[in-house]
């Protein structure tokens, strides 16, 4: 008869085990869980409700904070003051698109007192910077306006439903003042109050509640919609049946939940806990404050559902377990010494021995067990492992030289690369003006040319088109590196042709002229629909005779400054060689002794920087130019390229930058 084997063996060494161990176990196990249950609900009712003040609190304080940075803007203001100038208008609007890709829900809305004209843009809506409707104060569910109005406070959270949007958010009103502090308008943003209760409110626990309530116990956020207190956040009321006392039974539930609100106002960052009859069940409910929003965060958990379990009670647990496992683990132990460690033991040292390169070592095979039959096929795998060891030997060597070869062909490779690199911006340089900017206006041009790699997809041009006649202009390729380097080419071309076709006081004809040319260039390639193909651009013409200059831009505006104030005339909306053909109108403005102009590719003002990783921005460029317009041009370049290094700290360079600088004193 054979012998009982290791697996046997083994199986049933641990089936004596398991059964001494599980008996016991479970029925101490038992009876401690049962009395330890509501030793942690408390701990377990603190620490839920601390994680979902923090998890509330921070999304919402980063809206409100973006929202009160878009109310408190100045370019809001000014257009507030001057509703229906169309340069502030597309000013704001522009801004105010901005914010709102920055919004969680990205969603912004706007309502200036004068007008009572009601804004409001979002990914739901087709955009538009005409009002969506009036705000009619005798129309119930406009009543939000002007509680808000009527409030002390800069801003409040209110739960809104709006019929005219049909939309359900968790709205943020921040009261828009003057500089003198007079009230112009209510601004700010939302949260989808669906996707609010998801994130936020829904808990996965069963027998847990979270809720959200304001200070008066009305409630703002609940799994059941219909108990959330709508509009409570501007006009302080709410309906009985959306307060929390509602759901009590009995005055002294109510008395001491009024007492804990109290409490927990007077402390905040607190923890109250209490035991209440909420909704016919006997639950704890624990809430804190959150001064910031005005929202006290409440979980309510009933006992008889909740899974919940302490770390005070589970070490005397753990250590009863512990106790018990390390006595059966000694018998266990014992057992398999016997049975199992020390034949493995013998193995073990053979086995490294062969692990050592020592082939010649001979393995134990007397056992008619399962140690033994692995024996014996250490012993046939000796043999293969010695012959395989030969071959990958040889194999190795081979593969070596094969990927060292490999290795000095990428080498070389890389260094070809690199030289036609480095060849493509030396004919890139080639064509760039420097020299004629030199020899004509000397100290009255600077030119800041910064490409993210070697070539770039940034151009900028200079040409004497007669007797006290200038163009020039900066180009802005899409793509960078080599791509747009030979885009450059193509838009160096299409330029010279278009500047020798047409008068020199027209610099939109010019641009017309351009795309009509570059479009010619590339409808023939299949892939001019569905790469980007197109290049911002502008122009200025300069009379020095008639002391005017003549400016029209593709994207691209034109800022001068007098050390006093900066003024810019905007280029168009569409580029060149854009999917849809722009139309381009010419500007003028007078050539003064003392203005300094700037032309200017987005990669200054899109570059990302500061804190926390913004944009350059439109603002802070104006007042960089006013700052430094009357310093001499030279001085002015190294400020600028200094400032936006400094800006720039640790962030990659995102575009290529070309900023050019001229003055005709």
């Amino acid at each position: 008869m054979a012998a009982f084997g290791l697996r046997g063996k083994s199986l049933l060494a641990l089936l004596l085990a398991c059964l001494l161990a599980l008996l016991p176990a479970g029925l101490i196990g038992w009876q401690i869980v049962q009395k330890v249950h509501g030793h942690f609900a408390e701990a377990f009712a603190g620490n839920i409700t601390q994680l979902n003040r923090e998890r509330i609190y921070a999304p919402i304080s980063r809206e409100l904070a973006l929202a009160l940075r878009f109310a408190r803007s100045e370019i809001t203001r000014q257009w507030l003051l001057d509703e229906q100038d169309p340069a502030k208008r597309e000013l704001f609007f522009r801004e105010a698109e901005g914010y709102r890709r920055d919004f969680r829900d990205h969603a912004y809305f706007i309502a200036p007192l004068d007008s009572r004209n009601y804004y409001f843009n979002s990914d739901e809506e087709t955009f538009s910077a005409e009002a969506r409707y009036r705000i009619d104060a005798s129309d119930p569910a406009n009543a939000w306006f002007s509680a808000s109005l009527a409030t002390t406070d800069n801003y409040n959270l209110n739960v809104d439903h709006n019929p005219q949007l049909n939309t359900t958010r968790l709205w943020l009103n921040i009261l828009v003042r003057d500089a003198d502090g007079s009230p112009l308008a209510l601004a700010g943003s939302g949260l989808d109050l669906s996707s609010f209760i998801s994130e936020f409110i829904t808990s996965k626990q069963p027998g847990v509640t979270p809720m959200i309530l304001d200070r008066n116990g009305a409630i703002q956020a609940h799994q059941d919609p219909s108990l959330i207190a709508l509009n409570s956040g501007a006009d302080r009321q709410a309906q009985p049946a959306t307060m929390l006392y509602s759901l009590l039974d009995g005055t002294a539930a109510v008395s001491a939940l009024q007492q804990a609100l109290a409490q927990a106002e007077d402390n905040p960052g607190s923890l109250q806990l209490l035991s209440l009859p909420l909704q016919g069940r006997e639950q704890l409910l624990t809430l804190t404050y959150v001064p910031e929003l005005n929202w006290h965060i409440a979980n309510a958990i009933d006992l008889s559902t909740a899974n919940i379990i302490g770390g005070q009670w589970l070490w005397p647990l753990l250590l009863v377990l512990v106790l018990m496992l390390l006595a059966l683990t000694l018998v266990f132990a014992i057992g398999i010494e016997r049975l199992l460690l020390r034949p493995l033991e013998q193995l073990r040292h053979s086995a490294q021995a062969l692990a050592a390169g020592n082939y010649d070592v001979r393995l134990p095979s007397t056992r008619d067990d399962e140690i033994g039959e692995l024996s014996n096929a250490f012993a046939v795998m000796v043999d293969k492992v010695r012959s395989h060891t030969r071959d990958l030997e040889s194999r190795v060597q081979e593969r070596t030289h094969k990927l060292e070869q490999a290795n000095r062909d990428m080498a070389s490779a890389h260094r070809k690369i690199s030289d036609s690199i480095d060849y493509a911006s030396l004919i890139q340089r080639s064509i760039l003006p420097d020299r004629p900017l030199l020899d004509t206006l000397g100290d009255g041009h600077a030119v800041l040319w910064r490409p993210r790699d070697v070539v770039g997809g940034d151009l900028y041009l200079f040409r004497e088109l007669a007797e006290q006649q200038y163009l020039l202009g900066v180009v802005d390729c899409a793509g960078h590196g080599v791509p747009g380097a030979l885009m450059t080419m193509l838009a160096h071309a299409a330029l010279s042709q278009a500047i020798g076709k047409c008068p020199a006081d027209d610099p939109a004809a010019m641009l017309q002229r351009s795309d009509e040319i570059l479009r010619g260039m590339l409808s023939d390639t299949p892939q001019f629909r569905s790469l980007a193909t197109s290049m911002d651009a502008g122009l200025v013409c300069v009379d020095m005779q008639a002391r005017q200059i003549h400016f029209s831009g593709a994207k691209i505006s034109l800022y001068y400054s007098d050390g006093e104030q900066v003024e810019r005339l905007p280029g168009g909306r569409r580029a060149l060689a854009d999917k849809r053909v722009g139309e381009y109108h010419n500007a003028q403005v007078a050539l003064h002794d003392n203005r300094t102009f700037y032309l200017c590719t987005d990669g200054f003002l899109d570059q990302a920087g500061g804190d926390q990783g913004f944009g350059f921005g439109n603002n802070r460029f104006a007042d960089m130019l006013r700052r430094h317009a009357s310093l001499p041009l030279a001085e002015q370049k190294n400020i600028f390229s200094d400032t936006l290094a400094r800006y720039q700290g640790d962030y990659l360079q995102r575009d290529d930058i070309t900023m050019l600088l001229f003055r005709f004193d």
